[in-house]
């Protein structure tokens, strides 16, 4: 990982550790929300990938009312390239959620699950519209993947491994 001062404007402003954070937050805070269970870490390092690429989000971001594997199912664009995607965000999933465990916002369970701890974060949305965007779609994903429930079907489905 470049020091931060080394990174383009583009990326300091994108993969902002706290933005990046918040979007893992907002997904870990639905998944809590949905189950009543902490989201397994693996599951967190795949809400950036899914949040930050603009057709990814879009396409999710108007179908919020599907079920997430229909949606991959229907939409198999969405799976071009999501593997190197997501090993490219690996270290931005880190950042993220060392920012949230810097700020004491991050709670880890025996099994490795993550959630957050009460009251750490606003629950409502705020910021441009794409972040707002970003914010809903992580929302989502919480919710599906908790749903789901099954860390091996959403990795498959997603043609990546654990």
């Amino acid at each position: 990982m470049k020091p931060w001062t080394d990174r383009p404007f583009e990326v300091r402003n994108l993969f902002n550790p706290a933005f990046c954070g918040i979007l893992i937050a907002r997904a870990l805070d639905e998944h809590l929300e949905t189950s009543d269970r902490p989201m397994p870490y693996s599951l967190s390092l795949l809400v950036l990938p899914l949040c930050l690429h603009k057709n990814t989000r879009y396409v999710l971001a108007s179908s919020n009312r599907s079920h997430f594997l229909k949606v991959i199912e229907e939409q198999p664009q969405l799976l071009v390239g999501f593997p190197e995607r997501a090993r490219s965000m690996f270290p931005f999933c880190q950042e993220g959620l060392s920012a949230l465990a810097i700020k004491g916002c991050l709670k880890v369970n025996k099994e490795g699950g993550l959630s957050l701890v009460p009251k750490t974060i606003k629950k409502s949305i705020s910021g441009t519209d794409e972040t707002k965007q970003c914010q809903q779609v992580a929302k989502y994903l919480g919710r599906q993947f908790a749903r789901i429930s099954d860390r091996t079907t959403i990795y498959a489905s997603l043609g990546v491994r654990p």
